[in-house]
Parts: C-alpha cells; structure tokens; sequence
C-alpha cells in the first residue's frame, strides 16, 4: 500500500481506518499511527462488508420461521462452526457466546468456586483474570515468575503436587503487559497429569497465534479458553467461552431468562440443552458474523505469516526502544531460556512523565499507544519492582482520597496492519521528546476527561474523516474511504 510516497508493508490494505489523517499540534495532519492494538484492534475491511451485507438480512433468530429468520439463525450457527473450527475445538467442548473475555472469565469464576475450586494464577494476569476468582471467593494461589514475567514452571509443579481437591490453572496465553506466551499445551498436560484443568485467557493470543485447543493427543488440550472479539479485529460487542459440554451441563445457567429453558411453568422449568443454555436473551448474531468473518480472513492470510510479520517488528521495536536515551524496556525475555512474545512491548521513561510522553506522541506526531497499569496493576508494579509494602500504603491513601502515588508504564503493541515505519516513527519520536527537553506547546487537564492537552485544543468528533488517497492526495473533504 502506498500512503503519500511511502510503500507500507504488512497488511495495512486490511483494515478501516489506516489511511486517516489527524489534526497535529503544530499545524496540519499526519497519517495516524495505531501501536495500541492490545487494547483493541480496528476493524478488518472483510468485517465491515460482511456486516454491511449481513445487515439486510438480519431478524430474530431459532424458533423464527419467517425468511430472514431462517438467513439470521444460519448465518449465526455458521459463524459458531467457523469459531469453533478455527480455534480447534474438541469434540466434547461447547461454543458460547459471551459480550466480552471479563463476562466469559466472570462465568467461570462462579462455575468453579461453587465446587470451591482452588485457582492457580500469576501475578501478570489482566485483571479479568484474577478479580473474578478472588470476588467469587475462590482459593488463589500465585506462581512465581523471573524478572520478565516468565512462569516458574518448577513451582507450577510443585504447587499441584501440594493442592488438595479440584484445582484450577488458570492464565494468559499471551500477557498484555510483556507479550511474553506461556507454553499453555505443555502447563496442561503438566497440570492433567495432577487432575487439574487449564483455562486460558486467549484475549492477547487470539489475533497473533495459531490455536488448537484439542491439542496434539488430548493429554494436553485446553479444558477452557476465552476470548474477545474487539481484539481480534471484529469490534462488535462479541466474547466467546469454549468450555467442556459436561462441566456447563452439569450446572445450572448463570444468566436466565428467553432461550434457556425447553419448559417453564408455574411451578417449575427443564432447561435447555447446550449452547442456548448459556446464551440467554437475543444473541449478538450481528457479532457473530463480525467475528467469524475476521477469523476467516485470518486464515486465509495465514496465522504463520501473521505472526513472523509481527515477531519482526517486535524485534525491530524491542532493539530500537533499547538504544533509546530515556526509555527502558520492562521486560526483554534476555534472561529466558524460552522467550516467546507477542507484539507488545512496555517501557518507561524514567526522566519524563509517562502521561506526558503519551500525550505528546499522540497530539504531536499522530502515535497512539497506552499509559497506565493496563489492567494489570499487579504486572506492572512487580516488573517497576515496586515492594508489597509500597502497594499496601498506596491502597491506605487511597482508603483516605489521597492519591496513590504509585508509577505507570507506556505500551506499544502491534497489529498485522503496522508495518517498519511505524515502529521506526514511534522511536524517533522517543527520542525527540526524551532528548530535546519540554514540549513547545503548553499542555492543560482537560476539565472534562482529566486528560492532558495542548492549550485551546478543541478536539471533537470530526463530521468529516480525513484520508490519504490512494495516490498519495489527501482528500480535502474526507470523501476517500478510509
């Protein structure tokens, strides 16, 4: 793809949205550059048409005889196959549909603290994978982990060995503060061989890895596996929960209502089979569609490609945020003997602000990345080597209104639309706003937000997108498609 007289690589042709335009500090526009996709990705141009195409047909769905009943109820049962089919489902697990990862994990939580399950985590783990089991009063126990975030496997080991009654592993396939990927095949067969069962939390691994949850010969497949369809380049309010048939049989619905029970009456119900059992209410058919049309165009580009395309780029990011005065990376897997990532990195600057680096590589060079704890307080305050004492004082001022005075990261994370400028874009601007001193505009709190922004910046929703033509001409009134 060619944006003004730049040649893209990857697949920034695959996505809405890569080609606009934003208004900069200084003056003008430039191309904007998204290195926050493990929040969430934009969406897949394939995604869009389908959804767009879909929309006429959509209606009520099972139990609907009219036409576009019946086109709603296929599309919307293709879509689960095509799911299951691409995440190598077992015979004997089941497809849910969920709004998010955090409702799916939510789910589980109450599924196994009712047979007071204990639970296996680390202290990486995104919050929707570790408040969950914690507010459900399920016993949480914590791996240890080397100074990148890497598994302990030892003390895996060992702590199955050591726990009595049904016992639960539950962690990332991909963290989203390291991008480090634990072995989740070899954790279950390790944690099978003890009785236990796996859940893993695909949320970061989803749109980067190939994923075959019925493993190689059972031994070591993925009990249970979560996901979110905002990140998997589908943004259409969609989560999916692949669990074992008879585990959620054997339970009663977590959500009732419409759709789960074959018979209520005034003194009694018998509930329905699996997966409308689970699925309460009217389902999100037009996320379905969303999501099994990005993993099908995933496929058909090649889970292979994809991800040695973004383990380049990783590389390219890591070294260059390496060489950066200024910037220090949290976690570089030197020290692992077995370092497999993702495309996210985390680093910190530790002679600027981070919100002010992050404000500026947004409002004056068109960088999106993300500043904070990312949903991952425990992470990223172990990888800063902030003590358990310092975090206890900060929850006592925080008890009081006082602030907690506790330190953030940035994170830069890849997709497969972003290519070696992008990456190269991003450290220059490093470069520039931890070497060359403050700012040459003055940033104000927004009194709305809270946020950071140039002074008399009048930022709104533009009624116009502009673009980068596919000639190289910005559109004047933003009629390029984008």
């Amino acid at each position: 793809m060619v944006v003004g007289t730049r040649e893209l690589t990857g697949w920034p042709t695959e996505v809405v949205g890569m080609d606009v335009e934003v208004p900069l500090a200084g003056g003008g526009f430039g191309r904007y550059i998204n290195l926050d996709n493990a929040a969430s990705t934009p969406p897949l141009r394939t995604v869009a048409d389908a959804v767009s195409s879909f929309l006429p047909w959509y209606s009520s769905v099972h139990r609907g005889a009219g036409y576009k009943s019946l086109v709603s109820t296929a599309a919307f049962e293709q879509g689960r196959r095509d799911i299951g089919r691409f995440f190598g489902v077992g015979a004997d697990q089941s497809v849910i549909f969920t709004k998010s990862t955090t409702e799916g994990l939510n789910r589980l939580a109450r599924l196994f603290a009712a047979r007071g399950a204990t639970v296996i985590v680390s202290p990486m783990e995104h919050h929707a994978n570790l408040l969950p089991w914690r507010k459900e009063g399920c016993t949480v126990q914590y791996l240890s982990c080397d100074g990148d975030g890497v598994l302990d496997m030892d003390d895996l080991k060992s702590q199955l060995q050591e726990a009595l009654g049904e016992v639960v592993v539950a962690l990332s396939g991909a963290y989203n503060v390291t991008g480090y990927c634990p072995p989740i095949h070899e954790i279950a067969r390790l944690a099978h061989q003890y009785q236990a069962v796996v859940a893993v939390d695909g949320a970061q691994l989803a749109a980067h890895r190939q994923i075959r949850l019925a493993g190689t010969d059972g031994l070591d497949r993925i009990d249970y596996f979560v996901c979110s369809a905002h990140k998997i380049y589908a943004p259409f309010g969609i989560g999916v929960l692949i669990a074992p048939s008879d585990a959620l049989a054997a339970a009663t619905p977590d959500l009732v209502g419409g759709g789960v029970a074959e018979l209520v009456t005034r003194t009694g119900e018998w509930w329905t089979g699996l997966p409308g059992r689970e699925e309460a209410g009217s389902p999100n058919v037009v996320g379905v569609v969303a999501l099994a049309a990005a993993l099908n165009r995933l496929e058909q580009l090649g889970m292979d490609s994809i991800r040695q395309h973004e383990e380049e780029l990783t590389l390219r990011l890591k070294e260059g945020l390496a060489a950066c005065p200024g910037v220090r990376v949290l976690a570089s897997g030197s020290g692992s003997a077995a370092w497999s990532q993702v495309g996210v990195v985390s680093f910190t600057t530790p002679e600027v602000p981070h919100e002010v680096v992050a404000s500026r590589l947004g409002y004056e060079f068109g960088i999106g990345v993300r500043t904070g704890r990312f949903c991952a307080h425990p992470a990223v305050l172990q990888l800063l080597g902030v003590s358990d004492a310092d975090s206890r004082a900060a929850l006592a001022r925080l008890a009081v209104g006082q602030p907690s005075a506790l330190p953030d990261a940035l994170r830069a994370s890849l997709g497969l639309e972003n290519c070696t400028e992008d990456v190269e874009a991003l450290i220059a601007a490093l470069r520039q706003i931890t070497g060359e001193g403050p700012s040459p505009f003055a940033y104000v709190r927004n009194p709305e937000t809270g946020d950071l922004q140039p002074e008399g910046w009048g930022a709104k929703w533009p009624s116009k997108v502009r673009c980068t033509g596919p000639d190289g001409d910005a559109s004047s009134d933003g009629s390029t498609r984008c």
